[in-house]
């Protein structure tokens, strides 16, 4: 089953916090989900123990170097998706991982030097795919966008990556306070409440975008029963 690898050399770009957003509406969506926690830092660890997470959502975070790719390979047999949240750092345990992704999401906020790091992780997966003589789907995520606007400098990045021919995800995650508010309160989108956060309905429809938009960039990997529920 599909396993989806987020990737970012830089810190602060919405990797965590896009890894649990798709892992969450998947899991809403009536699939069974692993979380693969192999940023030291424990972010998806630390939002996994507050309340509220689903019950079809599993974390894992005691992986190595030595065990990355055999937890990637035990957890792609046993449920429909794997997501794996990496650290911010070029590593052994970031390579391995992306040799063994259905498709890498290279989150990035839309600024030039941002833009820079998420090279970096291009440059890798595209290492990583003469080294094992398969080609690793992947795409930039953009991060913390605004939703009313769309700046200059977003679109001339975003036309750089076009004639690089680095593929860009259609749906970016906006700039919401409930995405944050997860970190804060645990659970779901769909479990924050109106005393706890505003535009949750907002964040909600965005998150469901983002899910549906890389299931179908997973066909025909990904359970198609699965499409259906989150689209």
């Amino acid at each position: 089953m599909p396993t989806i690898v987020f990737a970012s050399p830089k810190g602060g770009a919405g990797k965590s916090t896009a890894a649990v957003i798709l892992a969450s509406e998947l899991a809403a969506a009536g699939g069974a989900v692993t979380i693969i926690d192999a940023d030291p830092n424990r972010p998806v660890s630390a939002w996994a123990r507050r309340p509220g997470k689903p019950e079809r959502l599993t974390v894992l975070a005691d992986v190595t170097e030595a065990s990355i790719i055999d937890t990637i390979e035990a957890e792609a047999a046993r449920v429909p998706f794997v997501v794996v949240d990496l650290e911010g750092t070029a590593s052994m345990t970031v390579a391995y991982a992306i040799s063994r992704a259905d498709l890498v999401i290279v989150p990035t906020q839309g600024s030039q030097l941002d833009a820079a790091e998420a090279a970096k992780a291009i440059r890798l997966i595209r290492q990583q795919e003469r080294a094992f003589g398969r080609s690793i789907p992947h795409a930039v995520l953009f991060t913390r966008t605004s939703a009313a606007i769309r700046p200059r400098t977003l679109q001339h990045i975003r036309e750089e990556l076009h004639r690089a021919a680095v593929p860009m995800l259609d749906c970016q995650l906006h700039e919401r306070e409930a995405f944050r508010a997860i970190f804060s309160f645990g659970g779901c989108l769909a479990g924050l409440g109106a005393e706890q956060v505003s535009g949750r309905d907002a964040a909600l429809a965005n998150a469901r975008a983002f899910a549906a938009e890389i299931v179908t960039r997973l066909q025909p990997t990904a359970p198609q029963p699965a499409l259906e529920r989150v689209a």
